[in-house]
């Protein structure tokens, strides 16, 4: 199990785009933080998920 915002999600081994690709989050507007650190766009392909990683994603929203 992956902790996703909080939630525990079955997708160990899956790269963060395979995740990205089965939710409604805008990968333009949005940031992955993964064990405490930011994981690159250019590394959403690359980066696999593994058991117990703890993975935050962040939506921008823009306004004033």
């Amino acid at each position: 199990m992956v902790k996703v915002n909080g939630e525990n999600v079955n997708i160990a081994g899956k790269t963060v785009a395979e995740y990205l690709a089965t939710t409604a989050y805008d990968s333009k507007r949005i940031a992955v933080e993964r064990n405490g650190e930011i994981v690159p766009k250019s590394q959403y392909d690359s980066c696999i998920l593994n058991e117990d990683d703890v993975i935050e994603v962040v939506s921008f929203v823009g306004g004033g």
